[in-house]
């Protein structure tokens, strides 16, 4: 059984560049006036950039499993935007290390919202 924490906490490491531009899309969505947004629409500006305006194979796919795990690092990190992405409530057993990853020295609980 594939655990998908696990597989977004390898990738994120392995790939920090992708982060970078998912904050960057995320505040330029904030910057047009945007209270939320789509996390699908920010993993589409993603490719879009890697694929069409860099026409450059930076060596990553981005997995939409991952698409949850970094909607909350965001809002987590940014906790003035919490509530920007649309989550639902995780079910599943958190892994001991997630928290410390996603908050880099944050130490509050991931943000759920309904």
């Amino acid at each position: 059984m594939i655990n998908h924490e696990e597989s977004f906490l390898e990738f994120h490491q392995a790939n920090p560049h992708v982060y970078e531009l998912f904050k960057k899309y995320c505040n330029a969505a904030v910057k047009a006036g945007r209270s939320n947004y789509s996390v699908s629409s920010i993993f589409e500006r993603i490719r879009w950039f890697q694929d069409i305006e860099t026409r450059d194979d930076l060596g990553f796919k981005l997995n939409n499993n991952h698409r949850a795990y970094y909607a909350r690092m965001y809002q987590l990190q940014h906790p003035n935007r919490v509530g920007f992405f649309r989550t639902r409530t995780l079910t599943s057993k958190r892994l001991p290390y997630t928290q410390s990853v996603l908050s880099s020295s944050t130490q509050m609980e991931l943000p759920s919202c309904h």
